[in-house]
């Protein structure tokens, strides 16, 4: 049954979908007539992290949808990590966008909602209109400086932790996430109200396990190597340089394998640049989605 609530003056209704095989709850806002962007939240949220750019989108006249990705809020949680490939993840993008009665989307991802929106730009860019990545890299980029350089490399040290079984699940929730999120990001970006709610998600049974999934499929379920690794659609790149866990050094080299894109840097903002500069990207978002 399908629910709705208001957020700074705008409907959102709350309805489930099936895609890929899995039900996904979604939250849907904007002119039933208008564009579709999807819009993709990462980890450690769920959709209501993206509810700034989906407030600013919905009321510049687009039709928006923020899933709970799988794992993730009310959606479902699949056992196993076998549940938690790019591909699948990609193919519940593709399903939700067949789903709402669309051929294409403009598709916006921040950290893995942007893995998967790159992904499904670079494997079924024609269900894509414009594509907005925040703060996350070309997976190529990603994958050759994760082998190369040492920097990164200890940047990253948490994906080596995540490999751990059950421990992950058992330690990194609950206060001491909370605290990891308002370390890296500005001060007052995350407010006590949401970071209660985050709370109450990683609580849900099989959450927790679920969310370090996707990291465990990241290692050791590797897609195949893409023959065409260029993106081929519009993009945008946002990106904050106050982003403690990825080096600001793979931001040009993705860009370079992008055939239409822009680039805009925040210098003072975080990894979570939608939170700290709510005002600023969502209207970036309406102007680079509305050319």
């Amino acid at each position: 049954m399908a629910t709705t609530e208001v957020i700074d003056g705008v409907e959102v209704e709350h309805r489930d979908i099936l895609t890929n095989g899995v039900r996904l709850h979604c939250a849907l806002a904007g002119p039933v007539d208008g564009d579709l962007v999807v819009l993709l939240h990462g980890f450690p949220e769920y959709w209501r992290g993206m509810v700034n750019p989906l407030v600013a989108l919905a009321r510049a006249g687009f039709r928006v949808v923020a899933p709970d990705q799988r794992g993730y809020g009310l959606s479902e949680k699949p056992d196993g990590i076998d549940a938690y490939r790019v591909e699948e993840l990609a193919a519940d993008i593709i399903g939700i966008i067949s789903a709402l009665g669309y051929d294409r989307t403009h598709v916006v991802g921040h950290d893995w909602g942007a893995a998967v929106a790159w992904w499904v730009a670079l494997t079924d860019p024609e269900r894509v209109r414009r594509l907005v990545i925040v703060n996350v890299p070309h997976p190529s980029v990603f994958a050759k400086t994760l082998r190369s350089d040492r920097h990164q490399q200890r940047k990253s040290w948490y994906i080596g932790a995540f490999q751990v079984p059950w421990l992950p699940e058992r330690l990194a929730f609950g206060n001491r996430m909370a605290r990891v999120l308002r370390r890296t990001s500005t001060p007052g970006a995350f407010s006590d109200e949401y970071v209660a709610s985050l709370q109450q998600e990683w609580r849900r049974p099989g959450a927790a396990t679920s969310m370090v999934n996707w990291y465990r499929a990241s290692v050791r379920r590797r897609p195949d190597r893409l023959a065409d690794k260029r993106v081929h659609v519009p993009t945008l790149i946002i990106w904050g340089r106050q982003d403690l866990a990825l080096s600001e050094a793979m931001l040009q080299p993705s860009a370079a394998l992008c055939d239409d894109v822009r680039v805009e840097v925040f210098p003072d903002a975080t990894h979570w640049v939608l939170h700290d500069e709510p005002e600023r990207t969502g209207e970036l978002l309406v102007t680079f989605l509305s050319d």
